[in-house]
């Protein structure tokens, strides 16, 4: 039997491109093509834990008793693999939890820790979480124990907590509820810089104000501000601006920034010990054999006395691991002075600062600590208000820790939504206005009777179906915010939104209004059951059957449970559902319908159906016609994807920018105006492929169908009290 010769060319035997990272994307080649993957992020066959199972079920079984305690255990269980400073991982802990709930933002809702994310790139190798990877490892054995009944989410933000409980604060509250993703979350725009630690997000750099929306850190690869200074330059007043501009974009206020800032530095230490330029990649950029562990210091033991996190190097107060005023009597009580850390980092010691203050070192007691304060801290004393906070909380330890304990609850629970949506025994009973608390809503009445009062009013189906998207479109599923719960439409700032187009939205309310008080219903259901009417008629009057699914419940929120101010980044701008933008902006109005249907929680094809419903029913901003290609203006049918799709149609650019005409192939002659949220449906090959699917002769009632569960899906999509 003869042997077969083998020839080796040093060639991969695999196809590179399908499962590797080396093929182009499409847009590579096509850059001016819509990138549809933000609707596609989170699909189920990323999560293992198959389509039933649902963790705000299942973590109510968890026995939460015996995860703190064991959570409080770990923080002083110093592993050897990671020397824990002092004994205590509080500050670690303590820190993973705020980074992980730091990177959110009010302008879209995006970042916070309520998924979990802090797992997956960019954000687990960002500079500024350098050696967090640990502190997740070290929670290992907490995760693999309570298994599916606990989340890494809840975990991440339980640890934090333990962390100050078991350095003496006592905690605001706590609540379950936060559900693990799979996978990046490739929605979240953190800037367009290439190299970390640089930026390209201010119009001006001298103007902190003028940093790009979304964005909320600095620069890129932070959470907050540069410790450094400015542009690594110290300058505590110039960085004063920075703190109060990224705090606000994170929706708070200077009393909860103070407190933050200050009881953040309470516990725990800054770790520059070495030379951070020696240290290895990050976890995503490590090899194999990293194992998911990234920063690795080649010098001495790599960890304990010679861990190296970033650049400054110190302890905050003279006792590190309690819960004190002593960052408070260390800040305003010395003179401070530029000093370098063993890192080359600038940061602030005290002139001249007595032996005893200086607390033993974290691992080796015949040594001492040095003390420090970043930019950030500096800007506390310089800044008047900030100080004025400073002295305040000195003089009121317990006042201190309340607004420290609320601020941080705040903090590590903005982005779960109303509390509704909380489990577990520590949940506060307050109500806090950033909650957005709405009271129950009536559920008794003949919603029948609502319904036929609705119909003999004399409101049009696009008055009743625009104003019920005007109220729901709100909401958004980053931070779970917004929504036709509430009514929050009704009241300010949204009931003056031009993209509410107010007039008419006073005249359709003042209808409802009356309809809701004389059957005993809530103003919010009035308002979903006149949308729901709407649909049903324009489906009856395109010559289809439609029944919208509807539950009562909705509550009326008012004015004093409302934070006006915080409701103003959920203004839209731009609503491609109704074919409006509220100016010209460098985004693309598709890229933008894109966002908002992304936060809605909407798929590409439950996007497709609702804009091509909305069309042809005639909800349009200010009563435009572009995109509504139909002869039956009112009725839910095909016509916006027949029309879309006809070959008997041209399409053309008009003079106007972003205005098309459609024309007659034969004579020429305009039938349409569209925009390029119509076109797009017909012009992207991926949308397109939906269109084509409503547009199909035998897929008429389908089109219905699909348009009502689409639709339904966003009234119900802050219904968080419904199964």
């Amino acid at each position: 039997m003869n042997e077969m010769t083998v020839k080796t060319s040093g060639k991969c035997p695999v196809m590179h491109g399908g499962s590797t990272n080396t093929a182009k994307p499409l847009n590579h080649w096509w850059p001016k093509s819509l990138n549809l993957d933000i609707l596609h992020q989170h699909d189920t066959k990323t999560n293992p834990m198959g389509a039933d199972f649902d963790y705000t079920e299942v973590v109510k079984t968890l026995d939460y008793d015996a995860v703190k305690r064991d959570v409080h255990a770990l923080v002083t269980d110093s592993q050897d693999w990671w020397p824990a400073d002092w004994g205590s991982y509080a500050g670690l802990f303590v820190r993973m939890a705020w980074h992980a709930a730091g990177s959110y933002r009010l302008s879209d809702g995006r970042g916070g820790a309520g998924t979990g994310n802090l797992r997956f790139a960019p954000l687990n190798s960002w500079p500024d979480n350098a050696n967090l990877d640990k502190a997740r490892r070290l929670l290992w054995p907490i995760k693999k124990k309570y298994g599916n009944k606990l989340s890494w989410a809840d975990l991440i933000i339980l640890a934090g907590n333990a962390g100050y409980e078991v350095a003496g604060l006592k905690t605001f509250g706590f609540g379950y509820g936060r559900s693990d993703i799979y996978a990046p979350e490739i929605d979240t725009y953190w800037g367009s810089e290439e190299e970390w630690l640089t930026d390209n997000r201010y119009d001006d750099a001298d103007d902190r104000s003028s940093m790009e929306n979304p964005l909320a850190a600095v620069v890129m690869g932070l959470i907050y501000v540069n410790p450094e200074g400015v542009n690594g330059v110290p300058d505590p007043q110039r960085t004063a601006h920075d703190v109060r501009e990224t705090f606000k974009r994170m929706a708070m206020n200077d009393e909860e920034t103070a407190a933050l800032t200050a009881g953040g530095h309470t516990i725990g230490k800054a770790h520059g010990n070495g030379d951070a330029g020696a240290l290895g990649a990050e976890p995503e950029g490590e090899d194999v054999h990293g194992m998911g562990f990234g920063w690795h210091n080649p010098d001495g033991t790599g960890n304990a006395k010679f861990t190296i996190t970033g650049g400054p190097e110190g302890a905050w107060t003279s006792e590190p691991t309690k819960w004190d005023g002593g960052y408070f009597d260390m800040l305003l009580d010395h003179e401070w002075e530029l000093r370098k850390s063993p890192a080359g980092a600038q940061q602030w010691e005290p002139v001249d600062l007595k032996d005893k203050d200086r607390p033993v070192d974290a691992h080796d007691k015949s040594d001492k600590s040095r003390i420090l304060m970043t930019d950030a801290d500096m800007a506390m004393k310089v800044d008047p208000i900030y100080r004025s906070y400073m002295e305040k909380f000195r003089d009121d330890h317990d006042y201190f820790s309340d607004t420290f304990a609320r601020a941080w609850f705040k903090l590590t629970h903005r982005d779960m939504g109303p509390k509704a949506r909380y489990i577990g025994p520590e949940v506060p009973s307050e109500d806090l206005v950033w909650q957005d608390p709405i009271p129950a809503g009536p559920t008794g009445y003949d919603v029948d009777a609502v319904k036929k009062a609705i119909a003999a009013s004399g409101l049009s189906v696009s008055d009743m179906v625009t104003t019920a998207w005007d109220s729901a479109r709100t909401y958004r599923g980053s931070d779970m915010r917004g929504g036709a719960n509430g009514a929050r439409i009704r009241l300010a700032p949204q009931k003056d939104w031009a993209g509410n187009e107010p007039e008419r939205l006073a005249r359709v309310l003042g209808v409802l209004e009356g309809i809701a008080s004389d059957n005993g219903a809530s103003i919010a259901d009035v308002i979903v059951l006149a949308g729901n009417v709407g649909v049903e008629q324009a489906a009856k009057a395109g010559g289809y059957k439609a029944s919208v699914p509807f539950t009562p419940g909705r509550g009326d929120a008012t004015d004093a449970q409302t934070d006006a101010e915080s409701f103003e980044p959920l203004e839209p701008l731009v609503d491609g559902y109704r074919n409006w933008a509220k100016a010209r902006y460098a985004a693309n109005p598709e890229e933008m319908m894109l966002d908002h249907t992304q936060l809605l929680g909407l798929t590409a094809p439950e996007m497709v159906v609702l804009i091509g419903g909305m069309r042809v029913i005639g909800t349009n901003h200010g009563g435009t016609k572009h995109g509504q290609f139909t002869d039956n203006l009112g009725a839910l049918s095909q016509d916006f994807f027949t029309n879309l799709t006809d070959m008997s149609i041209t399409w053309n650019p008009t003079d106007e920018d972003g205005l098309y005409e459609l024309r007659d192939r034969k004579t020429d002659k305009p039938k349409f105006t569209a925009t390029r949220c119509d076109l797009v449906f017909g012009s992207n090959s991926i949308l397109r492929a939906y269109a084509e699917v409503y547009a199909q002769d035998d897929n008429g009632q389908k089109m219905v169908d699909d348009f009502v569960a689409a639709w339904t899906k966003v009234m119900n999509a802050d219904r968080f009290d419904v199964a």
